[in-house]
């Protein structure tokens, strides 16, 4: 009989559907007969087409019994073709996880879109993992992957947009499990839901759901799980033919075929390659590709696509962990929705007596696979048409209600009370029966004979939720724990890349687990256990390539010159397993990973002195190399020598201040390129210096750093070969130009400092300001700037002293308090540059109270005049005898100058 004939009342059925929910049906009609031609193409093809949807039971299950009853010796699998090379150590690993490629860098693509990275996630309840551990348990078939390679997913992308982003389901902020992915692609077998938007909304709205997983799961999965093979594959490639016809946006039906030219030109060139009968072979793909209108589709056709070429693009391949939230996130899917599936699959298997395929780690399991059809099917024989009025009647009938099914209603009842109650609602038996008989009303309101996962949910949330969440979780979220919660996947150790591997290796010693999903403290006691300190510096260079998501030091830091005595760590690796493995895309070793991201920092287009020193410093800290110390300090001297501005010189003269002390105290000394890094600043500070200072562009912080390196770094500049002359020269020039008073206290500071100014000067300047109201409003940017200078001049702390105590025991109220609160917030900034002035007020003012009375300011008291030197007088004998005696017998000298009261 032809198909086309015993569709017939199927495609009358439809047509008649469309009449009533369409104004023109006559359009219509003719998609509707094009897609019954698409079942008939599909089911006609000498290469067995298997249409699935992503992540679904009824597909897996199929997939199982349709291996079992014939296993065929190809199987051609619509997964990205170069992700072939990751499945090899699939069996070491806990599901999910996801297949991934990674490109850390690339010039094909835009800028923006780097790091490039695809992921392809894969269930125990998926079709595409069946097929895969039937492969690994039978050596004989072989399998092949027939999508487009990684590399065209990103060349057939619109190059002026963004990379697709991922969509969230009902929660608007994604937890960390959602978000294991990261920024990466995905990619899925059986892409089938619509994204033309007014398709999908009436969809949505005629079967009265709120989502497309909830669709399919009602009126095609619960469906087709029970049927025989032939129907489940005529079922799957009408509805996709459907969803393809009037579901997709004509942009993505352009990239689904693009996919199909390129699939079955792998293929033929496959079967011609390898002289390979197609009955031998099984094509699985998406349900939709399975209704396409190419013209490479078939083996009827001789036509072939001329696949272009890749770029150049450098990708890696592997295995990261991936979870339920992960896929849903990725993908679009309700909360709860990859659960839901899971716990079909199981449910269904036990129901049916159905045995899955498992990839095993011990070879000796790999036989257990091998063994006949399940008892409760027949054996599948060559495809043969389906009686018209069966199909018919199978695609109108509801759902049968199976008591399995009520008694899984029965136990969410229960359950959900139980764990309601635990977490703080008042939740009793009458409860249970409530959301049970709710359950039921909600299903029939929407059509449906049986309650939906979904309907049971509503049920819950309607006869439990109140205004107010007793504890963390709300019924919405103790429904997705109960109905299947999250599941986390783990990289078994044989499949993590080798820099993984080595960061396992070397923490062996910490007596934490750390495959553990929870945080993991380790504590280490060096004294106790000194081979500790090499596990100590790989979480030291985790955290600083992973940040402290990953590990967290709770005691201890990494500083220049200490040697650590006890540390405490918060382990999260077995948590963050994805971001290890994608630090192993980028190098070996973590030390080879950070030595190439500080490299990659130090010779960036935009780089700076002062960063190519903060990746000297971290190269000493972390990595402990001189040669790369060596060559990062070489460039920095470079760098710094071409620069114009000072402003980074404030971090840089903190920055070698710290490594001169380190390299001080070390065996080895002071390294050639710190000598010649100081040797450098100094002469081009020196040189900066005048103009500086007469650059309103250049801040008060700025022109510290740039006299603190100069002063505080001078010794070591001078004994370099510097030369002083050079400061004192830009000192004089300097000081002839106008200089802004928010500067005025670092220069007069460094005149003092070079004897070119006394204090006595800047006296009587501050007494001029302080009882002139036209300076005093300038007075804050003076103090200001004196403050600064004692980052390079501690010893003018007690004039400092001295001038503050003037302002406030002088200054007027009504002049003073106008003008403090700016005092105040220019000295909060400068708190560690305060602590000298405030030691140097404690050591001048009394510690008692009581002693204020008596006591007089250190400047106030009155000097003692200078003495004029006298001539040296020489001395004959008997005076020196006689000055000798005197000051040998001192009694009657001493009673004499008592008695005259000296």
């Amino acid at each position: 009989m032809n198909l086309s004939t015993t569709l017939s009342p199927l495609q009358q059925q439809l047509l008649d559907a469309a009449t009533a929910f369409a104004s023109d049906a006559q359009p219509l009609s003719e998609i509707l007969t094009t897609m019954v031609q698409d079942v008939e193409r599909a089911t006609a093809e000498p290469l067995e087409i298997f249409p699935v949807c992503h992540h679904s039971p009824a597909s897996a299950l199929h997939m199982v019994q349709r291996l079992r009853a014939r296993p065929p010796r190809i199987i051609y699998l619509e997964l990205c073709e170069d992700l072939i090379q990751t499945v090899e150590h699939l069996a070491d690993c806990k599901l999910p996880v996801a297949l991934q490629a990674f490109a850390g860098e690339t010039e094909a693509f835009p800028p923006g879109w780097s790091p490039l990275s695809v992921v392809a996630p894969l269930t125990e309840a998926s079709a595409e993992y069946q097929a895969l551990a039937y492969v690994r348990q039978h050596p004989g078939t072989e399998l092949v992957f027939v999508d487009r390679a990684v590399d065209f997913v990103f060349q057939w992308m619109p190059k002026e947009e963004a990379l697709p982003e991922m969509v969230a389901g009902e929660d608007e902020s994604p937890s960390e499990e959602a978000m294991m992915h990261g920024t990466a692609v995905g990619v899925e077998l059986g892409v089938i839901e619509p994204t033309f938007d007014l398709f999908l909304a009436f969809l949505l709205r005629n079967a009265n759901v709120r989502h497309f997983t909830e669709w399919w799961n009602q009126y095609v999965e619960e469906a087709v799980i029970g049927t025989d093979y032939h129907t489940y594959r005529q079922v799957m490639f009408l509805v996709g033919s459907l969803l393809r016809r009037l579901g997709r946006k004509d942009a993505d039906v352009e990239v689904d075929r693009q996919r199909e030219r390129y699939m079955w030109t792998r293929m033929k060139q496959h079967l011609t390659a390898g002289s390979i009968d197609p009955a031998d072979a099984l094509y699985i793909c998406g349900a939709a590709h399975a209704a396409s209108d190419v013209a490479e589709f078939g083996l009827g056709s001789s036509v072939v696509w001329d696949i272009p070429e890749r770029t150049n693009t450098k990708w890696l391949y592997g295995l990261i962990p991936s979870s339920f939230a992960a896929i849903e996130y990725q993908f679009g899917h309700p909360a709860g929705t990859v659960a839901l599936a899971e716990s079909t699959w199981q449910k269904s298997l036990k129901a049916m007596g159905i045995r899955p395929f498992k990839l095993e780690k011990e070879k000796g399991k790999a036989a257990k696979g091998r063994r006949g059809p399940s008892k409760t099917m027949a054996p599948i024989t060559q495809e043969s048409p389906v009686d018209s009025e069966v199909l018919l009647a199978f695609l109108t009938r509801p759902p049968t209600l199976l008591a399995a099914d009520q008694d899984q209603v029965l136990r969410w009842c229960a359950n959900i009370v139980s764990l309601a109650r635990k977490n703080g609602y008042l939740a009793t038996t009458a409860d249970a029966i409530a959301i049970y008989q709710t359950a039921f009303l909600l299903a029939n309101l929407r059509s449906r004979a049986h309650p939906s996962p979904y309907d049971f949910q509503d049920a819950a949330i309607t006869c439990l939720e109140k205004e107010r969440t007793p504890k963390k979780r709300n019924v919405r979220q103790l429904c997705q724990i109960l109905l299947g919660g999250d599941r986390i996947g783990v990289v078994g150790y044989a499949s993590l890349p080798p820099l993984a591997q080595n960061v396992y290796d070397r923490l062996t010693r910490l007596p934490v687990n750390l495959l553990a999903k929870t945080n993991q403290r380790a504590l280490m006691d060096f004294k106790t256990d000194s081979e500790l300190l090499s596990a100590s510096a790989v979480l030291w260079r985790l955290n600083f390539l992973l940040g402290d998501h990953v590990v967290q030091p709770i005691i201890g830091e990494r500083v220049l010159g200490q040697k650590p005595i006890q540390e405490s760590w918060e382990i999260r690796i077995g948590k963050y397993q994805g971001a290890l493995i994608q630090l192993g895309y980028e190098g070996v070793t973590i030390e080879q990973v950070l030595e190439q991201r500080l490299k990659k920092a130090a010779y960036a287009v935009d780089a700076r002195a002062s960063g190519v020193l903060v990746t000297a410093e971290h190269s000493v800290l972390y990595l402990n190399s001189p040669r790369l110390t060596q060559e990062l300090g070489e460039y920095a001297t470079e760098l710094l020598h071409g620069e114009t501005s000072a402003g980074d010189a404030p971090d840089i003269f903190d920055r070698v201040r710290r490594l001169v002390h380190y390299y001080r105290a070390s065996p080895t000394g002071l390294p050639t390129w710190l000598q010649a890094f100081v040797a450098t600043g100094y002469s081009h500070y020196a040189t900066l210096l005048p103009q500086a200072f007469g650059d309103r562009g250049a801040s008060p912080e700025q022109m510290a750093g740039m006299l603190g390196f100069i002063f505080t770094l001078e010794s070591l500049a001078l004994s370099l070969g510097c030369q002083r002359s050079q400061l004192l020269i830009a000192i004089q020039q300097a000081g002839q130009a106008k200089t802004d008073p928010a500067k005025t206290g670092l220069l007069w500071t460094a005149e003092w400092l070079l004897k070119l100014r006394t204090l006595d000067e800047v006296r009587a300047f501050f007494d001029d300001v302080l009882t002139n109201p036209l300076m005093t409003p300038a007075f804050p940017d003076y103090l200001n700037s004196f403050i600064l200078a004692l980052n390079f001049a501690p010893h003018i702390a007690p004039f400092l002293v001295e001038l503050l105590s003037k302002v406030f025991a002088t200054v007027p109220d009504t002049i003073l308090m106008p003008w403090l609160p700016s005092l105040i917030l220019r000295l909060r900034p400068h708190g560690r540059v305060l602590q000298a002035l405030i030691k140097e007020a404690s050591a001048t003012f009394p510690g008692v109270l009581a002693d204020f009375e008596k006591w007089q300011p250190p400047w106030d008291k009155p000097q003692l005049a200078e003495v004029e030197a006298t001539p040296v007088v020489e001395l004959s004998e008997l005076e020196t005898a006689v000055r000798a005696l005197v000051l040998a017998e001192p009694a009657a000298t001493n009673a004499l100058v008592q008695r005259l009261g000296l």
